[in-house]
């Protein structure tokens, strides 16, 4: 080659040497960071950084310590008051135990599988309600915004039963039970028994009067009451100060509030089976009644009670997810949590009955005694006849088989006249179908019974410190799924909204605390939740199945857990689950439509309950509450429908996420590829479009087409990054 050949040649070399040094000068910033597969939120300071596998980057996103930590925090969610006074209750009214064999097939069918679904998107997505159903589909945002509102109805008044729980508590300390006797009053010339506690009960007195001291109507507020404000006040406090560090102080305290309520119920159930009575009760409880089964009803209230056990819609299941590692095997923790949700229950109805029995038999002996004496009394003034009576009888100690033997004889021989007698059948089965929940079985008829436990302030403490664990083990669910969707989607301080909520959920929860309180508990606990919780979990299943893709969604699952789940689920999903769900709430439609809305008020003068239905704006609150809580879903869709919202100014609608982290991307890709990078438009990107071989496309994504939910930049790294087969979550 001549010489100035040569000469050329280094000098058109030494050109595309400094054309491509130019080239390279005017790339991004950020080109290193993006080479490590990480994409930036415009100029946020604050980000998540991913970590891949095999990374030395740690996540910044808190993690729970260990696994024993999440499953208790999972478990003391699911298992609240509810499986103490809600389950037991159904299980006596719908055929002992026969109910248990629609509520497992239904915890089999609609339970586990959208349990496991839940806790699959927060693990996989690893945001709150808001992030993960944005995600999904943008149209469908609202989901995690109603989630939000029910969570923060149902903490409202939730908080309110741990304060009345926290007051029964601080009573306990004292011999004998404050509720163990009627009060007297004294006037000038004499003293006598208080007129209300002596046509009701001691215990019954001692909860309508002096813990509430309850109001005679909803319209009758009658003002605060100071006790229970502070007690309400004390269970905020506790709350707050437990959630203000999110899991990193919460899940420390699920050790204790978790564990303790097994620890107490085990003490109980022991306790119980050594007291008389308490075999007639668990008896009574599990002798099957196979008709009942076969009556609609109890199924619609078996999949109410497994619906709610679990906590589905409440967004709090996939807050305590989205803390877990990647290739966390959820399957496992859905199954395990169910069941043991299933066994607290089952252990929470022997205890119950097992008390119960114990009550019904002591209530039983009195009832012997005094017609006892009534029949001695007939027999002397010759309205009966000695002859009429066993030999065997002896009437100073009589059982309840000898007195009903005697009660047959006089109703078979006195038949036209025994109305006139006014003696009474004492049978144990008659108080032990007398079924109650809620706040009766807790703080009347089950505080009843321990009155009689010897040493029974001690097993008071330990009941009513049992209930405030089980509802501040759900209330840490139910606030973690109202912080962290906000924390996730808005980037504020976690510790300053945990104050911020609390002190507004205590102001808004005053009217709990009036003396027409527990009536608004009643009026929350009856329409805040149940419609709108079912519509949001239909929504989730038809968001993951439908719109997102039931066989995509599989691939995930796959890619997380390292193996296929059974195709079980996918049939579920697709199509059972739905179904159900649908039949569910128009049966909850249809049962709300057919029961008149209204509350039992109790009554001074008669010291009994009545019932009132609301008046009007009573019936406005009702109504508001339900379409408060399920508005935020039509509210969205048209936001995004309608593009009301600039998206790219950084709203919700331009938030995705990859792999647990969050990633802002511009709507109008039309452009150039590097405008994926830091949220940039072209004109703002300085360096020239690059050419096809720059960026490659991610093994086994998708087509731009086919990206889900219409968004593109997911799946693309650059080229010198080794391949990485991911799916779509």
């Amino acid at each position: 080659m001549p010489k100035n050949s040569k000469v050329v040649k280094r000098e058109l070399d030494d050109e595309v040497i400094e054309s491509v040094k130019d080239l390279l000068s005017n790339e991004d910033s950020s080109d290193d960071a993006f080479k490590k597969s990480e994409l930036m939120v415009d100029d946020q300071e604050e980000k998540d950084v991913d970590v891949e596998e095999g990374s030395d980057v740690e996540d910044e996103r808190p993690a729970w310590n260990s696994k024993l930590q999440y499953i208790l925090a999972q478990v003391g969610f699911s298992v609240g008051l509810g499986n103490v006074w809600r389950f037991p209750y159904l299980c006596q009214k719908n055929g002992g135990g026969a109910y248990l064999v629609p509520y497992l097939i239904l915890l089999l069918i609609i339970g586990i599988p959208l349990f496991f679904l839940e806790l699959a998107v927060g693990q996989r997505i690893r945001r709150g309600s808001i992030g993960v159903w944005n995600y999904i589909s943008p149209k469908l945002g609202g989901i995690g915004f109603a989630s939000c509102v029910v969570c923060f109805f149902v903490a409202l008044y939730y908080n309110v039963i741990i304060g009345w729980s926290l007051f029964y508590f601080s009573q306990s300390f004292q011999h004998p039970l404050p509720w163990d006797q009627c009060p007297l009053v004294k006037n000038t010339s004499h003293t006598f028994v208080e007129p209300e506690c002596e046509k009701s009960s001691a215990t019954t007195y001692y909860w309508y009067r002096e813990a509430l001291n309850i109001s005679s109507s909803l319209s009758e507020s009658g003002g605060l009451n100071w006790k229970m404000t502070i007690c309400l006040l004390a269970a905020w406090v506790m709350v707050c100060l437990a959630m203000i560090k999110g899991i990193q102080s919460s899940g420390k305290i699920m050790y204790f509030s978790s564990l303790f309520p097994y620890v107490v119920l085990l003490c109980f159930l022991i306790r119980g089976l050594l007291l008389n009575g308490s075999v007639d009760g668990i008896r009574h409880m599990f002798t099957p009644k196979l008709e009942i089964m076969l009556e609609p009803k109890v199924w619609r209230e078996a999949a109410t009670q497994v619906f709610f056990a679990l906590g589905l819609g409440f967004g709090g299941v996939i807050a305590f997810s989205s803390y877990n590692k990647r290739d966390n095997n959820c399957h496992f923790d859905a199954v395990l949590v169910s069941f043991i949700n299933f066994f607290t229950s089952v252990l929470a109805t022997l205890v119950v009955f097992a008390v119960l029995g114990f009550k019904a038999n002591i209530i039983n002996e009195k009832c012997v005694i005094q017609n006892s004496e009534k029949i001695l009394k007939l027999l002397k003034i010759g309205n009966l006849s000695q002859d009429m009576i066993p030999h065997h009888i002896n009437f100073s100690s009589i059982t309840a088989e000898d007195y009903n033997l005697v009660y047959d004889i006089i109703q078979k021989v006195k038949e036209e006249e025994f109305d006139s007698l006014g003696l009474k059948s004492c049978q144990i089965e008659d108080e032990l179908n007398k079924a109650v929940q809620g706040t009766g079985l807790a703080f009347i008829a089950f505080t009843e019974a321990m009155t009689h436990f010897p040493a029974s302030p001690f097993w008071s403490v330990m009941f009513f410190l049992m209930l405030v664990n089980l509802g501040l083990g759900s209330m840490f669910g139910t606030i973690e799924g109202i912080i962290t969707p906000i924390v996730d989607t808005f980037k504020v301080r976690k510790e300053i909204l945990t104050v911020i909520c609390c002190l507004v959920a205590f102001f808004i929860g005053l009217i709990f605390v009036q003396r027409s309180g527990n009536y608004f508990v009643t009026m929350f606990d009856d329409y805040s939740a149940t419609l709108p919780l079912l519509i949001v979990v239909i929504l989730e299943n038809i968001a993951v199945t439908r719109i997102y893709g039931i066989d995509k969604f599989m691939e995930d699952l796959k890619d997380m857990l390292g193996f296929s789940p059974s195709q079980y689920y996918y049939y579920m999903w697709k199509y059972v689950s739905p179904l159900v769900l649908l039949c569910l709430l128009v049966a909850s439609v249809v049962q709300m439509g057919l029961s008149p809305p209204g509350y039992n008020a109790w009554i001074e003068d008669t010291a009994t309950e009545e019932f009132h239905s609301y008046p009007t704006w009573g019936m406005i609150v009702c109504i508001s509450l339900m379409v408060l809580a399920i508005l935020p879903v039509p509210i969205v869709f048209m936001v995004r429908r309608c593009n009301l919202i600039d998206d790219s100014s950084g709203s919700l609608a331009s938030v995705s996420y990859k792999r647990g982290r969050i990633i802002k991307e511009p709507v109008n890709l039309e452009g150039d590829n590097t405008s994926l990078i830091h949220g940039k438009s072209p004109s703002e990107v300085p360096s020239p479009n690059f050419g096809k071989n720059i960026y490659r496309k991610q093994t086994g994504s998708p087509t731009l087409d086919t990206a889900p939910n219409g968004r593109y930049g997911i799946g693309y790294l650059m080229a010198d990054m080794p391949d990485m087969p991911e799916s779509d979550l």
